[in-house]
């Protein structure tokens, strides 16, 4: 796959929410050679990529965020054990005695999230032994307060899993981060195929900030684009493993890329939706749905954006989300990249006015 090397990158890329500045590094440069776009960036660092920009023309945006989950040093105790403060939505049993990547002001600090020894834990310990995450500490070899000090330690420095990409059986990959480093990478992958296309209406490649703590930098994207239509590219929620139920959650690996019908936070535009799946249907391209009770994403904030706009959440399944360890199907991530790449040279003025109509 052409793009393996950058989906790999964009996983081991350090870039818990509000500390993104390596993903947007590894992205742009992507983007450097690529001399049909042109670069801007908000406030909040999320990064767009503009191809054409003619006021005549309707506008699509295409959506992924850079951010992952990760955490904040909250304080160092005295006897150098570092608390935490949560970015994003952690379950407490993935963090123990996991490895961990804190960024200081001039190096890269690993540590570990310390638990207590089994040999002296009491039966309920073990059956729980984080009620919240406020449990949670990172040893990281410090002998005290002034040692982790001395080491870099601040409050404030942001940390990240640690975890490399590994090849797994069957094409299937393992990973940190790949919500959204999948869609960060679709979207480069597809700007890469378009670059030298002439397209009937105006396209943003846009990169947000911060959904994991809000989705912050799509509320700003979605005022500075004034997009007509926004399709999201994110992660699936797979349920084809123990003990998850088709209750709970639809999507297999192997099985294609999926549109999202219902979630907390949005329902897919019908016209864009039917719009989609007449595309996949003519390509061969088979799509799951997934219809979840919770889950959130960027589409959800450009369709609450200007008058309300045509929006919709494609993802690609995701087994373990939310963890140091995630598992996706390269299969699934290159017709994700078809579908969407069929999209983009389908799209014209007329059809995206009765989508919007």
């Amino acid at each position: 796959m052409n793009n393996l090397n950058i989906l790999k990158q964009l996983s081991e890329a350090f870039g818990p929410s509000g500390f993104e500045e390596e993903v947007n590094a590894l992205i742009s440069n992507e983007f450097k050679s690529l001399n049909s776009f042109e670069r801007t960036e908000d406030g909040l660092g999320s990064v767009i990529f503009s191809k054409q920009n003619d006021p005549s023309l309707p506008i699509v945006s295409l959506v992924a965020h850079m951010d992952e989950i990760g955490y904040l040093v909250k304080y160092i105790d005295d006897d150098g054990f570092i608390k935490v403060q949560n970015l994003g939505g952690w379950l407490s049993q993935s963090m123990i005695n996991q490895r961990w990547t804190i960024r200081t002001q001039n190096k890269d600090i690993i540590g570990i999230s310390g638990i207590k020894t089994i040999h002296v834990m009491t039966p309920e310990e073990k059956r729980n032994f984080y009620k919240t995450n406020n449990e949670l500490f990172i040893d990281i070899g410090a002998k005290s307060k002034k040692d982790a000090i001395d080491i870099g330690i601040r409050a404030g420095n942001p940390i990240a899993p640690y975890s490399k990409v590994e090849e797994l059986n069957n094409d299937r990959l393992l990973g940190k981060a790949w919500d959204d480093r999948v869609g960060c990478s679709i979207l480069v992958e597809l700007a890469k195929n378009i670059n030298d296309i002439t397209l009937p209406y105006n396209l943003n490649f846009v990169f947000t900030t911060q959904e994991e703590i809000g989705l912050r930098g799509a509320m700003t994207t979605a005022y500075i684009t004034n997009s007509d239509i926004c399709i999201n590219l994110e992660v699936g929620v797979a349920g084809d493993y123990p003990y998850m139920t088709k209750d709970e959650a639809q999507e297999e690996l192997g099985l294609g890329p999926s549109i999202f019908l219902h979630d907390s936070s949005m329902l897919p535009d019908k016209n864009l939706q039917s719009f989609i799946e007449k595309i996949a249907l003519n390509n061969d391209i088979n799509l799951q749905y997934e219809v979840l009770a919770g889950y959130g994403e960027d589409g959800a904030m450009y369709q609450k954006s200007r008058h309300g706009i045509p929006a919709i959440n494609l993802g690609i399944p995701t087994r373990y989300l939310h963890s140091h360890n995630s598992i996706i199907d390269l299969n699934d991530y290159k017709n994700g990249v078809k579908l969407v790449d069929h999209i983009i040279n389908d799209l014209n003025p007329d059809k995206i006015n009765n989508i919007i109509n």
